[in-house]
């Protein structure tokens, strides 16, 4: 059996950063275990197939939450990516760090060199600015791209009417302020980690990647990790390791494997038939997640609905995007929005807005569901709060590792959030009264906040406040004492080689995006590593 120095579980977006760092300089020998399979398939890569992948099981581990008793006992959809790049294979591609006090928080909750500073230097490697003049800002391996002059004109409304409600124009990537989201493509492609980081190591013969192989645990020698079993093609397989294994499975995927090596809460664990290894009642807990409510309304100018929505415009889109690797195909759905302040008095941003020249609704094609563009001018304007104070936990139903865990998300379970959700649909109602949205918009499709008093937006928002899939923290990264998972270095409290590299080691949650902040911890991660081997 072979023997490697690391065993990396999950090729997403934390896995392919560390595939990428850890077997470069060709002495150590790396596996990755994937449970998805290759990325090379055009709903991926061009990126309008989001629309595509979004339901796909064959590319989306497509997770369901328990019953949230704040949002009407409503069950909310998280798709996960199953396959080569993890989610960043199949998300909006929308890339943003977050709020430097976002990682100062992070140092402040006892994790010496994560804090603005540090993660800044980190950035600075990962990022290939490509600018609207078509200039480039750093050499890192990852393209982010603003792509803002081929954004669809109804923006401009959008911009106006930010300036008019006397909101921030700034840098969607690095902090705060609203305008054109930078997207991770290249060249009209997407550029997921796998792309930047995963695919150019996999020439190396020191590193293996294999698909198709679902982990189904861990193999312990004590309270020592020497490898992995996992199951791929019906058969079980195991991996052994002389060095660390590291689990970049997601914030799911994560705790659900340690819970089932039997490291998590003790009493879950015994109640499951499960040997209690090491009882660590922060597995799964402290999750964190963005809800957004979104609205949306019907306009005077044409929008995406009339070209996405319509055979015409989508041939003639789908042929620009051939010849010329340009047009909606080559975008995001999500083009304009940004961190602002609800309010003048807050010292930094606690709103996240996003504005789409595109409205939609789901329907059902064999049981299966996909986003049809409505058949009238619409848009989108939707805000999730920045720093949710609200924690759930993710924890395994079961000890059979191919069931799904239980998801509990605990929305809203704090009154700062519910302040939140009302100031956010305040900060719509205001933009929606602006001279530019106004004379825009003809009506409100559903539900609008304009008008309405404080006990009618939180009630439309627990009856339709969904997730922005960016879950997080169920590893968290502070002090055993104070319920810790991994320690500064991203190894588990209590075991040796074993390490946590991706959203579930958050602290807690960042102010926007999730994804740019994974990539930026798995090159740190890579450099500790690296360091102490």
């Amino acid at each position: 059996m072979d023997i490697w120095d690391y065993i990396i579980v999950g090729a997403g977006s934390a896995g392919s950063v560390l595939a990428d760092r850890l077997s470069a300089d060709g002495r150590m020998r790396v596996l990755v275990l994937e449970a998805g399979g290759s990325d090379r398939r055009p709903d991926v890569r061009v990126p309008i197939g989001y629309g595509l992948t979004f339901h796909d099981p064959s590319l989306n581990w497509r997770m369901q939450s328990e019953p949230d008793p704040e949002l009407n006992d409503r069950r909310m959809y998280w798709p996960r990516g199953k396959v080569l790049g993890g989610s960043s294979a199949i998300n909006a591609m929308v890339y943003a760090r977050g709020l430097p006090g976002d990682y100062d928080d992070w140092a402040g909750a006892g994790n010496p060199g994560w804090g603005a500073r540090d993660v800044a230097q980190v950035y600075a490697r990962v990022e290939r600015r490509i600018h609207a003049d078509g200039t480039q800002t750093g050499d890192g391996p990852l393209w982010v791209s603003d792509r803002s002059p081929e954004f669809h004109p109804l923006g401009r409304h959008y911009l106006a009417a930010i300036r008019a409600a006397g909101l921030t124009e700034g840098d969607t990537v690095t902090g705060e302020g609203a305008g054109p989201y930078c997207t991770t493509t290249r060249k009209g492609w997407r550029h997921s980690a796998a792309d930047a980081f995963l695919r150019p190591a996999m020439t190396r013969p020191n590193l293996r990647v294999i698909t198709g192989a679902e982990v189904l645990g861990l193999t312990l020698d004590g309270r020592r990790a020497t490898g992995i079993r996992y199951r791929r093609g019906g058969q079980v397989f195991s991996a052994a390791c002389r060095g660390e294994v590291i689990l970049s499975a997601g914030a799911v995927k994560s705790p659900q494997l340690l819970q089932l090596s039997g490291i998590g809460p003790g009493d879950l664990l015994r109640r499951m038939g499960l040997p209690v290894v090491l009882d660590a009642p922060g597995v799964g807990g402290a999750l964190q997640d963005h809800l957004a409510v979104t609205y949306t309304f019907r306009c005077e100018e044409p929008t995406l609905n009339q070209i996405m929505g319509s055979r015409r415009g989508q041939v003639m889109a789908a042929l620009r995007y051939a010849l010329f690797r340009d047009g909606p195909f080559s975008l995001s759905v999500n083009q304009m929005g940004g961190l602002v302040r609800s309010r003048p008095d807050l010292t930094q941003a606690d709103m996240q807005l996003y504005f789409n020249p595109l409205s939609y609704s789901t329907v059902y094609r064999d049981k299966r569901p996909l986003l049809r563009p409505d058949p009238w001018p619409g848009f989108i304007l939707s805000f999730n709060p920045c720093r949710p104070t609200s924690r759930g936990r993710i924890d395994i139903a079961s000890p059979d590792p191919t069931a799904q865990p239980a998801i509990r998300p605990n929305s809203l379970s704090t009154q700062g959030d519910v302040a939140d959700m009302i100031a956010g649909g305040r900060l719509v109602a205001r933009l929606m009264e602006t001279a530019p949205l106004r004379t825009l918009a003809t009506a409100a499709h559903g539900f609008s906040p304009v008008g309405q008093d404080d006990a009618a937006i939180l009630a439309d928002a627990r009856a339709r406040a969904g997730t922005v899939y960016h879950p997080c923290c169920t590893c968290r990264m502070a002090p055993q004492e104070a319920g810790g998972v991994v320690d500064p270095t991203l190894r588990v409290h209590g075991m040796e080689g074993l390490r946590v590299v991706d959203a579930s080691i958050f602290p807690n949650i960042t102010s926007a995006n999730t994804n740019a902040p994974v990539i930026m911890a798995a090159m740190r991660a890579a450099d500790l590593i690296l360091a102490q081997a």
